[in-house]
Parts: C-alpha cells; structure tokens; sequence
C-alpha cells in the first residue's frame, strides 16, 4: 500500500470515528493551515501550492456550509454567508495575488475555530460529568 493510500485511509477512518464536535473542530484546523500555507506560498509565487491549499479552503468553507442546519439554528444565517463571502475572497486572492485577502479571512476564522473548540472541551467535560 502506498503512503498516499495508507494516509488516506487514516483520514477517512479517523473521520469516521470522531464525534461531530471533534470533527467540526478537525476541518477548522484544517482551514486555518491551509489558509497560513496559502498565504505563506503566495508570497513564495509557489502558484501550484497556493491553488491547492486555497481549494481546499474553499472545499471546507463549502462542507462547513452545507452542514449548517439552519432549521435547528436559524441564528447561524450570518455564519452560513460568512462560509460563502469567504470561498468568493479567496477566489479573488488567487486571481488578484493578494495574500492579505487570504491573511483577512484567516483572522475571520481563527476565533471562530477557538469557539468551537471551546464548545468542543465543553461538551466533552459534561459528557464525563
């Protein structure tokens, strides 16, 4: 088995046997490294890493999205247009070579990653009280 394969199967089995909360938390630190190294690779003029990672960006944003059930949390609405607004941003960093866009939308996610995992920690110690 490839290394390739042999990861991917981890990453998928390991999705498949976290809860939701460790999962959601999961794709945000995903996010977030994949914003960084995006960033990070536009300034290097690295065009092929900077594609990936930004699609894969936009890939998260689009699952996180797709997941909000906003009939049981119809508060969400200004996350579920944040999700969208930022796949868009990205877009446009790609295109215009402009890494702040990418270091904007990073500071967009990066306490909403925190509040997760907060919210994550918390479940979890109720669930062992």
């Amino acid at each position: 088995m490839s290394y390739r394969l042999a990861q991917s199967r981890y990453a998928s089995d390991a999705a498949q046997t976290v809860s939701p909360a460790r999962l959601l938390t999961m794709l945000y630190d995903r996010l977030v490294t994949d914003l960084s190294v995006a960033e990070t690779a536009m300034a290097q003029r690295d065009r092929e890493t900077v594609g990936a990672r930004i699609g894969r960006a936009q890939e998260i944003l689009l699952e996180l999205h797709a997941t909000l059930d906003l009939s049981i949390w119809p508060e969400g609405e200004p996350l579920a247009r944040l999700y969208l607004w930022m796949v868009g941003e990205l877009s446009q960093a790609m295109v215009r070579h402009q890494p702040q866009r990418l270091a904007d939308c990073r500071g967009l996610i990066e306490p909403l990653r925190e509040a997760w995992h907060e919210a994550a920690s918390v479940q979890v110690r109720e669930g062992a009280a």
